[in-house]
């Protein structure tokens, strides 16, 4: 019998096979890229703060005392604007009093949805490759974690072995649409199949948007908008990403109300509240012009382009991101099978810094991504300059 910090430790590749708790290959390639003064495109954060009108609001409201605690849900203007902004861009329409929460983060919405919703005996079914929180959750919850892979190069399952992922005992499903770490982005047939089967096998669906407004071309489509889903999803944004504040940790929950009802009694008990004079900022944020977000995206689709140049100059296979920060790339066509091996030598060989995408997968999952390498592209165009020209020099170096 494990304890829960080594359940949430191997559910997040973690633990060793001997027991021994490792560092994150995130700190281990931070690590590496400090060393040698490398341009670390390993962590999806960026490199610039948002709009500096959302950062005077933030500094007028901790100026003016909106300094305590918020509501345990959320400050009531954020939670309405959450729902104007749900409305606005996709035709939902939650209750900002009952079917709308603030968390700490997407972070914390994950974890407060599967520490409520499962537990021992059941199965929790994500996509492979998956983000690592769903995996340290779904362990510490005591549930047991499904896969159905992503196939490259387009990083879209078959839809007959998902079919066959899911159980009488599957619980829950999670759709992380954008899709971390592929870059993939989820056509309306693969999310109607997943809510087709949720229906048939009675299990909730927790989809995770934060990547909701940052795709490069496909239309991000949210579960919640399809026929027979809205009654058991869980949708889950938050504004770090769209907004580039990534450390103001303001996220949001949202679907029907029991379900929502049942992750803020677990989030009560988590951080109970957070990041009030943040909160209405973002709450301003979230009412922008619409052009704010297809500028945005459209920044972030210059910089995939400007990176995966450079990726491409150095020989590997380039697999296209249609969304989110990162895009994947295949060393294989160098002759090289072992990705977490290259990106352990990355930052001294070129001084760049990259995460293995094996390391988002349980072991037969690994081994299908053992060549793929992810590089996140929220940076400083002068910076993803610089590292394409360092990157396309890595054929040379080997």
């Amino acid at each position: 019998m494990t304890t829960p910090w080594q359940r949430t430790a191997e559910g997040a590749n973690l633990l060793g096979t001997n027991g021994s708790l490792g560092v994150t290959i995130f700190e281990e390639i931070t690590t590496l890229a400090n060393r040698h003064k490398a341009i670390n495109l390993g962590q999806g954060f960026p490199d610039e703060d948002g709009p500096a009108e959302l950062s005077r609001i933030a500094q007028n409201a901790i100026a003016t005392g909106h300094n305590q605690y918020a509501p345990g849900k959320g400050i009531l203007e954020l939670r309405l604007a959450i729902a104007e902004h749900q409305e606005r861009f996709y035709g939902l329409a939650p209750d900002p009093e009952s079917e709308v929460i603030v968390t700490t983060g997407a972070t914390e919405a994950i974890a407060a949805a599967i520490l409520a919703l499962t537990g021992p005996g059941d199965d929790v079914l994500t996509f492979e490759p998956f983000y690592d929180s769903y995996g340290a959750m779904i362990g510490l919850s005591g549930a047991s974690h499904t896969t159905a892979a992503l196939l490259a190069p387009d990083f879209m399952p078959d839809l007959l072995t998902l079919e066959n992922s899911f159980s009488k005992n599957t619980k829950m499903v999670i759709v992380n649409n954008p899709h971390n770490p592929t870059g993939a982005v989820f056509p309306r047939e693969v999310l109607t199949e997943v809510v087709r089967l949720a229906r048939k096998y009675d299990a909730v669906i927790l989809t995770d948007e934060v990547y909701e407004h940052l795709t490069f071309g496909p239309r991000h489509i949210p579960v919640a908008t399809l026929p027979g889903a809205a009654e058991r999803t869980l949708t889950i944004s938050s504004a770090g990403k769209t907004f580039s504040f990534t450390g103001w940790k303001i996220g949001w929950l949202s679907g029907p109300a029991e379900l929502v009802a049942a992750a803020r009694t677990v989030k009560q008990f988590l951080t109970y509240s957070s990041g009030t004079p943040f909160q209405t900022a973002i709450a301003a944020g979230l009412r922008m012009e619409e052009s704010f977000f297809t500028d945005a995206a459209a920044t972030l689709k210059r910089k995939r382009d400007i990176l995966s140049e450079g990726l491409r100059a150095a020989g590997l296979d380039v697999l296209t991101s249609q969304g989110t920060y990162f895009v994947n790339a295949d060393t294989s066509t160098l002759g090289i099978t072992d990705a977490t091996a290259l990106a352990r030598r990355l930052p001294e060989l070129v001084g760049v810094a990259a995460i293995p995408v094996p390391v988002f997968c349980h072991s037969e999952g690994a081994s299908r991504t053992r060549s793929l390498l992810r590089f996140a592209f929220c940076k400083k165009e002068s910076v993803l300059e610089q590292a394409a020209e360092r990157i396309a020099t890595l054929k040379d170096r080997l």
